[in-house]
């Protein structure tokens, strides 16, 4: 009886093709960029009081004016992360509540040593009593670098809906009167030094879990930037980068 002796190194050279295979993938994953494993795990799971965006959100150009009486727009808020909300002056609690923490949360990621990483925003949804003095008046009691601004309904509204807040204005507001309450929404947003919106932090608010946050969400996005930066580039050809 013959044997057929052929099958064992048949199998051993289909085995060492495959795996060569395989190996060129990988290398061509990496070299090019497409191996999803050595990208930055998104922040979700560590988040202790915040809710990150799946992806930035881009806001739309604005046109406020600030505490000082000077324009205020989407370009003042690029080039350092800021904490954003909305409310007004007359509030009884949850404004100066979320002064307050913002006040904690400056004093903990801000050293007053160093340069400042994050802005502090309070956006008033009352101009009709909220003038830039009065709005100035306010920011600065909780900290001199707190930043205010206001503007009429129609340049508030689109961006307070782009934001996902909301605010209802009451009849005596509309008609004139002097006493009334702005029902707002509580929550106080996260925007990343391009001016897009990162993250969500829901009423209640823990200044500290906060804190923690955010340096979860700058680390985070500090490694997209320097992988995107970092990552090797293609050529318009399809040839390997020199």
């Amino acid at each position: 009886m013959k044997h057929n002796t052929s099958g064992g190194p048949r199998r051993l050279l289909i085995s060492i093709a495959l795996l060569a295979i395989a190996v060129g993938v990988w290398l061509g994953m990496n070299y090019f960029g497409l191996n999803r494993d050595t990208k930055p795990v998104p922040p979700v799971d560590k988040m202790q009081g915040g809710t990150p965006l799946p992806q930035p959100k881009v806001l739309s150009p604005f046109s406020l004016t600030d505490q000082d009486a000077r324009p205020f727009g989407l370009e003042d808020l690029v080039g350092r992360w800021t904490f954003l909300s909305i409310g007004f002056t007359s509030c009884g609690h949850i404004c100066p509540t979320n002064m307050t923490t913002y006040r904690t949360i400056d004093q903990i990621i801000n050293p007053a040593d160093q340069e400042p990483v994050a802005n502090f925003l309070f956006i008033s949804v009352d101009p009709e009593r909220d003038t830039s003095e009065r709005l100035g008046q306010y920011v600065r009691r909780f900290a001199p670098r707190f930043l205010g601004a206001t503007g009429p309904h129609d340049r508030l509204e689109p961006l307070t809906r782009e934001l996902g807040v909301m605010y209802a204005r009451s009849e005596e507001q509309k008609t004139g009167g002097t006493s009334y309450m702005v029902d707002h929404s509580a929550s106080i947003l996260l925007l990343d030094p391009r001016a897009r919106l990162v993250a969500v932090f829901s009423w209640p608010h823990d200044s500290t879990a906060m804190a923690a946050d955010f340096a979860v969400m700058k680390d985070y996005y500090q490694a997209l930037s320097t992988a995107a930066q970092d990552g090797p580039k293609v050529s318009r050809v399809g040839t390997p980068p020199i």
